[in-house]
């Protein structure tokens, strides 16, 4: 891999925000349509579209589990329909996006802490906890050099976020030969 190409970066899913014009009845989706209630929300799964809905106490529908945001208004849509509300008027809002990559090499996760002052190791999920200010997310990397980057905004802002690390490593020699 040459110092420009950025590992290949898998969008896992976009949390996406609906707010209906009409606030969701969250007793309504739970009566309805055998929605489950867990603490302030209401869940309720979809099987085609395949997503998770979750309704919140102010009537917002977040939806888990999808990539594209057609295929989250498609499950919104559907979970209105079987409400036997509209989707007219409806707005969105993305949220973070949960992404993986691979470095291609295995790294000592246990030295990078010294180098690397914004991570520490976290015994309970065996991996590197890396607090990235500069791209505005999380990254967890695992010995193997897989990664799983939570709340970032955008899929671009992770590969960049992958060069910058696998850069950063690879000059303090933290990558494993095999």
């Amino acid at each position: 891999m040459s110092t420009v190409d950025a590992p290949q970066v898998q969008v896992e899913t976009q949390l996406i925000r609906f707010i209906p014009a009409t606030p969701i009845d969250p007793d309504k989706a739970v009566d309805e349509l055998g929605a489950s209630r867990s603490g302030e929300y209401v869940i309720h799964v979809l099987e085609r579209p395949r997503a998770t809905i979750l309704v919140d106490k102010k009537g917002r529908i977040v939806v888990h589990g999808t990539v594209q945001p057609q295929a989250a208004r498609a499950a919104v849509r559907e979970f209105l329909l079987r409400m036997g509300d509209s989707d007219e008027g409806l707005s969105s809002e993305k949220g973070p996006v949960i992404a993986s990559f691979d470095f291609g090499k295995a790294l000592d996760i246990e030295r990078a802490p010294i180098y690397a002052t914004e991570s520490k190791v976290d015994g309970a999920l065996g991996c590197l906890r890396i607090d990235d200010q500069r791209h505005d997310l999380e990254l967890l990397v695992w010995p193997n050099g897989r990664a799983i980057t939570t709340n970032s905004r955008h899929a671009n802002l992770v590969a960049m976020a992958a060069i910058h690390w696998r850069d950063k490593f690879e000059s303090e020699g933290l990558f494993v030969e095999d």
